[in-house]
């Protein structure tokens, strides 16, 4: 049973609007991996609007919830759209950070495809996971795949030398959006810090006006831990926005409203499979539904 059915069927077989539903409906918020504050903090504020508004019946809440927690990720800064596109004919230059094993080499063969596809771009692949040869070799077998060009060296070599490498073939007429898959270095802040470091002044030194963005990547399936993954990388390089993978109904889905109550971090897409067209932009709306069973 997925979350949201979880939280469905709380709501149906409630009796009534009652000072236990707003405790038990706390405990399953955390069930659905919000932290134990924010959940009781969202179950008082629901019930002050329930005391205002008085609801006939449990059947009336999901609604309210749900508009509840899309103010809750308008506030957090979700809902602007993708971030990171430069307009046509500009160059943009992305990154995609995370530990190993989130799916960050994936999302930037699904970004690429939809940036070619929906958005008309020339994406150009940088393979800077220098530190995983698999990882390179992955994301070769996309370029094939997809038919799109990917620049590589050798396992080993120096990411940022890669990155150097994209943008002079995207300068000289091969692309536009230049989307990098990178090390998965949370284990070693300092060294997730100087290779970024090392990629920025590259970005700097031959790509001033480009559209420059980092995403942090994030799987759905880890619950609080990707929280955590977000706060480590948040405080060592201030991603600016989040792609949530993995995310189907074994993803309990609350760990959004933290990133965006807690670091007001953004989810821009949310990848829903294994295929190149299984992402999408993110929709607050649409989550905050989904999240409290009504779609």
């Amino acid at each position: 049973m997925s979350f949201a059915d979880k939280i469905k069927n709380f709501f149906n077989r409630s009796s009534a609007v009652s000072e236990k539903l707003f405790e038990e409906l706390s405990d399953l918020l955390v069930e659905g991996d919000f932290g134990a504050a924010e959940a009781y903090r969202t179950a008082e504020i629901l019930r002050e609007r329930c005391k205002k508004d008085r609801p006939a019946s449990p059947e009336e809440l999901p609604l309210k919830l749900a508009e509840l927690l899309e103010e809750e990720l308008k506030k957090g800064g979700m809902g602007t759209g993708p971030a990171g596109l430069a307009p046509e004919g500009e160059l943009t230059v992305m990154l995609l950070l995370g530990v190993n094993g989130v799916g960050k080499t994936t999302s930037a063969a699904k970004l690429a495809a939809l940036y070619r596809g929906a958005y008309r771009r020339k994406p150009i692949l940088a393979a800077a996971d220098t530190f995983r040869a698999a990882a390179i070799d992955q994301l070769k077998i996309h370029g094939e795949r997809l038919g799109i060009r990917v620049i590589a060296h050798q396992h080993g070599g120096d990411p940022a030398a890669v990155v150097y490498d994209a943008i002079n073939a995207a300068q000289a007429g091969g692309g536009d959006c230049i989307i990098a898959d990178t090390a998965g270095r949370m284990h070693t802040k300092s060294a997730l810090v100087e290779e970024l470091r090392k990629i920025d002044r590259v970005v700097e030194s031959r790509a001033a006006d480009a559209r420059y963005i980092k995403y942090l990547v994030l799987d759905a399936t880890t619950g609080r831990n990707a929280l955590a993954q977000a706060e480590i990388f948040n405080g060592a390089v201030s991603p600016d926005g989040v792609i949530l993978t993995k995310y189907d109904s074994t993803a309990r889905g609350g760990v959004v409203f933290s990133l965006a109550s807690e670091l007001r971090l953004p989810v821009a897409y949310l990848c829903t499979g294994e295929k190149y067209g299984d992402i999408r932009i993110f929709d607050p709306h649409s989550y905050a539904r989904e999240f409290a069973g009504i779609e």
